[in-house]
């Protein structure tokens, strides 16, 4: 099982913090938030793991190397400096990923335990996201629960799910995001979900950082 870290974004939103420092670099609780993932990662037994980088990325690159150092392997997917969304850096990155592979939002903080995921058997074409009780920020929320309703209670997508790598077998390469293809693949019986109720957190801005901040020392 292979594992990968969205971490191309420019994080608009975080300025004046990622003016020099890409989102992912930022300090939780002492130390980068991607560190956070890639040691939970190694926890549950995920040693490959892939990160794209586009803004800033060899300030990651520079920081993590090759991974050892956590005692894991990790390989790195440059993308053109203004990144290409999620699903787009998931796509350009596939050659690397194989049959299976988790993708976490390099922005988030989250206790959930990935080790859950690598037990999942998926078909081919399918996939699995984690959804969360929508945050002040989202509180319309993304999906449906897979097994009700479209128009049933929404929730917010966490940003941490199992894909199949046919699973983007349809769209082609470029900027994409992922959203629009989780909806249609919902759609199509191609996606199941799972509410996480635990701790996660979007570093979406200053003020989120310094909350989260507050709440870990």
């Amino acid at each position: 099982m292979k594992a990968m870290i969205l971490a191309a974004g420019r994080g608009q939103r975080m300025m004046p913090l990622t003016q020099n420092m890409p989102k992912p670099m930022l300090a939780v609780a002492g130390k980068p938030l991607i560190e956070h993932h890639i040691v939970n990662l190694k926890a549950a037994g995920i040693t490959e793991i892939v990160i794209n980088l586009a803004w800033q990325g060899d300030k990651i690159k520079d920081y993590f190397a090759n991974g050892s150092k956590w005692g894991v392997n990790i390989r790195y997917s440059q993308e053109v400096a203004g990144g290409l969304e999620t699903a787009g850096g998931i796509i350009a990155a596939l050659p690397l990923l194989g049959d299976t592979f988790i993708v976490i939002n390099g922005d988030i903080y989250t206790d959930y335990d990935v080790s859950a995921l690598t037990q999942l058997h998926l078909q081919a074409g399918e996939a699995h996201i984690v959804l969360i009780e929508n945050p002040p920020h989202n509180p319309n929320g993304d999906f449906a629960l897979s097994h009700l309703s479209s128009d049933s209670q929404k929730y917010t997508f966490s940003g941490i799910g199992r894909y199949q790598a046919d699973f983007f077998n349809d769209f082609e390469q470029g900027v994409r995001p992922l959203g629009p293809i989780l909806a249609k693949r919902l759609t199509e019986h191609l996606v199941s979900t799972e509410l996480y109720i635990g701790q996660w957190d979007d570093v979406g801005t200053p003020e989120r950082l310094s909350a989260l901040n507050q709440r870990q020392i």
